[in-house]
């Protein structure tokens, strides 16, 4: 049996939608089951111990999506939490959605190489997929103004970012084939690193990009009504970004598709539009 931790999630749906048609899939939610869905749901709450090693009983491969929304003691315990229960129900793979190695400078780094480490450290099988930063969060890093502009910290730094469809696809395969993938670490970034102004042009000739600093984009997030730890997340991020420590394409995500990866120039624009369609 497969479990796939964070269904509800973004990312979890997605590995959902293609994992559908299998009759060996249960999804795992700190929600309420959903009706009408084909697979069957357990409430895996990662901030609920004492309640894991009951959901995961069973279970021969865990597909552990990250619990990133947090601050790092929070997601270092649920992760902790998540693997003791793993151990305990005598899950036999697990599958971790991690941060790429690039992303090391990025503020949340920290909970996922510890992850990684008690990972190697259980007598657990598993398998690490180091993805990249979406490409749908340059959609939110770099939205253009209703005059066009794209005012952000980016500098003239790019991003090798991933569509999370993308991600999806691999994180499925992986599951499904996990004995063949255990041991291993994946690097799973784009293959082209885009930019401001890459994202300016994506928009039509109208838009243009105005690199701000670090000091007024913290301004702007804080009075956002952003969470306190979000913050330093996401000026970190563009941080890294313009300091140019997140554009090394390339990895195994072609390998693992078995194809090229989507334009994230695309997957950007693609959620750009919905919102702006969601506001008209």
């Amino acid at each position: 049996m497969i479990l796939v931790t964070g269904a509800a999630g973004a990312l979890g749906t997605l590995v959902a939608e293609r994992l559908a048609d299998r009759d060996d899939v249960v999804l795992g939610t700190r929600e309420l089951p959903r009706a009408g869905g084909r697979l069957p749901v357990r409430r895996i709450d990662f901030d609920e111990p004492d309640t894991l090693a009951e959901g995961f009983e069973g279970v021969d491969v865990l597909l552990m999506i990250s619990a990133g929304y947090g601050e790092d003691d929070t997601v270092m315990a649920r992760h902790g939490a998540a693997l003791d229960a793993a151990e305990t129900a005598g899950v036999g793979h697990v599958v971790y959605t991690s941060l790429t190695a690039d992303g090391d400078h990025l503020p949340y780094a920290l909970p996922h190489r510890w992850t990684e480490r008690r990972l190697r450290e259980s007598g657990l099988d598993w398998t690490i997929l180091r993805n990249g930063l979406y490409a749908e969060l340059l959609a939110w890093l770099a939205t253009p103004s209703p005059d066009g502009r794209i005012t952000a910290p980016l500098g003239e730094g790019r991003l090798a970012a991933v569509a999370r469809a993308d991600l999806a696809d691999a994180a499925a395969r992986v599951a499904v084939e996990a004995p063949a993938h255990a041991g291993r670490v994946y690097e799973l970034v784009g293959e082209r690193a885009v930019g401001g102004t890459d994202l300016a042009q994506a928009h039509g000739p109208h838009v243009t990009y105005a690199p701000e600093t670090l000091a007024r984009a913290r301004a702007r997030i804080a009075a956002s009504g952003a969470e306190p730890f979000q913050v330093p997340m996401l000026v970190g991020t563009y941080s890294a970004i313009a300091a140019g420590f997140m554009a090394r394409t390339g990895g195994d995500l072609r390998r693992l598709l078995g194809r090229a990866p989507s334009s994230p120039l695309a997957a950007a624009g693609a959620v750009t539009d919905a919102v702006a369609a969601a506001d008209a």
